[in-house]
C-alpha cells in the first residue's frame, strides 16, 4: 500500500472535541499543514472521522 499525504483544509475551532483530538493525533496543527502516514486501517478510520476537515492524497513511493 502506498503512503497517504494528509493535509488539513479547515479549522477545528467549532469542531467536536473528538475531532480536534483526532486531527492533532494525525500530527496536524494548522490549516495547510501536511503529514505523510502509512496506509493502515487505524489511520483510515481516523481519516474517515475527520474527512470534512482534511484532504487525503496517495503518495508515489518512488
Amino acid at each position: 500500500m502506498s503512503p497517504l499525504k494528509v493535509t488539513q483544509t479547515k479549522s477545528v475551532i467549532d469542531s467536536i472535541g473528538k475531532h480536534k483530538r483526532t486531527v492533532r493525533a494525525l500530527g496536524l496543527k494548522r490549516i495547510r499543514d501536511s503529514r505523510v502516514h502509512e496506509d493502515t486501517p487505524q489511520i483510515r478510520g481516523m481519516l474517515h472521522k475527520v474527512r470534512h476537515l482534511v484532504r487525503v492524497e496517495e503518495v508515489d513511493e518512488s
